[in-house]
């Protein structure tokens, strides 16, 4: 979140970029379980069967998708299409963000008439992606044994609070809020050469799964823009709790997922166009 309680004055851009990392307690966890070494010697097997490493790889597998873990970068642009609106649009690391900012507190943004220094908005946003998970986590070796593809929608309602520095954020400003986000994920666990054995020695192939779930998220947000003359730096963190829920995995067994994230970044941004404000 690196917003503030001003939205983009009517007329004008913003455009920049940001540079950070997702820190996920739970996905970590899972990994820290699986060894590189092992899933390619695994790979290596004309045949495989169902065991703790595979249940393992498919525990961190579906724990990625809740939650991706790593750095990340994006850029954006948002535009004040109202006097109190604005919307944008974010590419970041593979997903695409589409949010809306309202502001319902502080003075008309681009007016630099008022002294009041505090500004509220509220926000919507949405974004949405289709990756293959395995090929992230040095587990496509597995692609051939158990192909696993995942997508995930997000939608974020964010409450943001700043103090502007100097008139009309002339300086930057400090930024705070809150944040509840509501996520949706469908995943498929489809077996290629994984058997599991039965009786009298035999081995059968083990049966796929299709499921979806979603899962709340509660989070708290600082951020800062610090600079002048339209080009700022924007430091931010974030943190979130989320109780991911219970997810099915093969043989009809299920793992609960639960944890922390941390999100810091730092960006670059540049104001743009005259506006509309006064004229």
């Amino acid at each position: 979140m690196i917003q503030s309680g001003r939205v983009t004055p009517h007329g004008e851009f913003k455009v920049g970029a940001n540079f950070g990392g997702n820190i996920a307690s739970e996905p970590i966890s899972q990994l820290k379980d699986v060894g590189e070494d092992a899933i390619k010697a695994l790979a290596n097997r004309d045949s495989v069967y169902y065991d703790g490493l595979v249940k393992s790889a498919t525990k961190a597998a579906i724990a990625y998708t809740l939650d991706p873990v790593g750095p990340n970068f994006d850029f954006y642009v948002r535009y004040g299409v109202l006097p109190r609106v604005d919307v944008g649009y974010k590419y970041a690391s593979g997903v695409h963000v589409l949010d809306a900012m309202y502001q319902f507190m502080g003075p008309l943004a681009g007016s630099a008439k008022s002294a009041e220094r505090w500004y509220g908005s509220v926000g919507f946003q949405y974004a949405g992606q289709k990756s293959d998970v395995l090929s992230k986590i040095f587990l496509d070796k597995l692609s051939p044994i158990l192909q696993f593809e995942a997508s995930r929608r997000d939608v974020l309602v964010p409450l943001v609070f700043s103090r502007s520095f100097g008139v009309d954020e002339e300086f930057g400003n400090i930024s705070f809020g809150v944040a509840y986000n509501h996520t949706f994920v469908e995943y498929g666990l489809v077996p290629g050469r994984l058997y599991e054995k039965v009786g009298d020695g035999k081995a059968v192939q083990l049966e796929g799964l299709t499921r979806k779930g979603n899962f709340p998220s509660y989070g708290l947000f600082v951020n800062a823009k610090i600079g002048a003359k339209r080009i700022f730096l924007l430091p931010a963190l974030s943190m979130f709790y989320q109780n991911y829920g219970t997810f099915e995995l093969l043989k009809g067994e299920q793992v609960d997922y639960s944890g922390i994230t941390i999100v810091p970044s730092i960006g670059l941004q540049i104001g743009l166009g005259q506006g509309k404000v006064g004229r």
